[in-house]
């Protein structure tokens, strides 16, 4: 895929970049900031929802960038940089799927209390953190795997 003879990936993953971390961090303070939560939970609803959308076109478009004929001659540890991207890639995309599920039940369970809350206030809480931290190594190794360092 591309735009003007531009791989459409690089240009989609800064959509990732912004928008899953920005996603989780609005998650955190959902969860840690009780008396903000009315206010939080659309907006931590809406950015869950675009971040796992950009996370998802980003790996979509990784892999059509990946098959393309321009990596056939590829080898030895640019390869390898590049298999470690898309490794962390794969694992992303679930992380994030798994982050949206609990937003949406969070969001859509936003009124109950007691164990219900706290369980889907910790839920939430590490499905972000996982996301911020998947979203970090996935991106750094894409770098390192284009910039070879």
């Amino acid at each position: 895929m591309e735009i003007n003879g531009l791989p459409l990936h690089p240009l989609v993953v800064h959509a990732a970049v912004v928008f899953g971390p920005i996603a989780a961090l609005t998650a955190i303070l959902y969860v840690v900031l009780p008396s903000w939560r009315d206010r939080l939970r659309w907006p931590m609803l809406v950015l869950a929802l675009i971040a796992t959308a950009a996370i998802w076109a980003a790996f979509l478009t990784g892999q059509n960038f990946r098959n393309d004929s321009r990596f056939d001659a590829a080898q030895g540890a640019w390869l390898d940089r590049l298999d470690k991207h898309q490794s962390l890639a794969r694992k992303l995309r679930w992380v994030t799927s798994g982050f949206l599920v609990v937003a949406v039940a969070s969001a859509g369970l936003h009124e109950r209390t007691g164990a219900v809350r706290v369980v889907l206030g910790v839920l939430l809480a590490a499905s972000a953190i996982a996301t911020l931290v998947f979203v970090a190594l996935t991106g750094e190794a894409g770098s390192r795997a284009v910039f070879g360092t």
